[in-house]
């Protein structure tokens, strides 16, 4: 996530907090009906939504509007320091093996240890995203090594075409 976007969140998110607190101080008593709304949508009966609403407002009824209707944790608005930082982080862990694998194989291997290299690191990257997410490992590195493998012979191919050295 770009730090621009993340500052954008984070003012969007510091925006609707705002919004909220002023609906709270405005008119608590529409706030709670909104907030017993949102919970009975959830299942509870009616009572038990209206009970739940007014026991979390009495604790902290901002918390509980963020919560429930915005969805928002006002202890972990995004950070743009934090995703640039992050982003950059990223950028150069991905770029070692590549780089590594350029700079250190002789001039004539040079090219097919670098092909091999992100391949490889891009079936690592599809198996551990596949974990994360709980999805078919094999069919997310099949995708992102497929992928890869095209977009590096893409960029080969152009750079042979328009007669760019390489190796």
């Amino acid at each position: 996530m770009s730090a621009c976007r993340v500052s954008s969140q984070r003012d969007s998110e510091r925006a609707q907090i705002d919004q909220e607190k002023r609906e709270l101080a405005d008119n608590p008593r529409a706030e709670l009906t909104e907030l017993t709304a949102l919970y009975e949508a959830k299942g509870p009966s009616a009572a038990t939504a209206r009970s739940v609403a007014a026991e979390l407002t009495a604790r902290d009824a901002l918390d509980a509007h963020l919560d429930a209707e915005l969805h928002i944790d006002p202890d972990d608005i995004a950070s743009p320091a934090q995703a640039a930082s992050a982003s950059a982080l990223s950028f150069v862990s991905g770029a070692v093996l590549p780089l590594l694998a350029i700079l250190l194989p002789p001039a004539g291997l040079r090219v097919v240890v670098t092909f091999v290299a992100v391949l490889v690191a891009l079936a690592l990257t599809g198996a551990v995203s596949a974990r994360l997410g709980g999805s078919d490992v094999r069919r997310a590195v099949l995708r992102v090594v497929i992928g890869g493998a095209l977009g590096l012979a893409f960029t080969y191919a152009v750079g042979t075409l328009f007669g760019t050295a390489v190796g």
